[in-house]
């Protein structure tokens, strides 16, 4: 994940670029990964200020929709039940059970 000051950045760039003073100068960005796999880098940091680097502290979160991916299609077209039980394993709480 990124750190929030990328994105202010960006938005900064945008809107001059764009010359329009609207979240990301009114063009659409569509940001994809699974962001709750890495947390950005915040050396020698208090916990508290950990959580303050994300997107969701920024003042740009107010104009961010975000949308969710319902389907794994890997696993749909895949037909195998197993695939199924390890991606819900892998989503639920990271662990897999012993008979995978």
């Amino acid at each position: 994940m990124s750190h929030k000051a990328a994105f202010e950045a960006l938005d900064v760039m945008l809107k001059d670029i764009r010359h329009n003073n609207n979240i990301m100068g009114d063009i659409t960005i569509m940001l994809t990964g699974v962001f709750r796999q890495a947390l950005p880098v915040t050396p020698r940091r208090t916990r508290a200020e950990e959580m303050h680097v994300f997107l969701k502290s920024s003042n740009l979160s107010n104009g961010i929709q975000r949308f969710g991916l319902t389907t794994n299609m890997r696993v749909y077209f895949n037909g195998d039940p197993s695939a199924q039980q390890f991606a819900d394993n892998l989503l639920g709480n990271g662990a897999i059970s012993p008979d995978n």
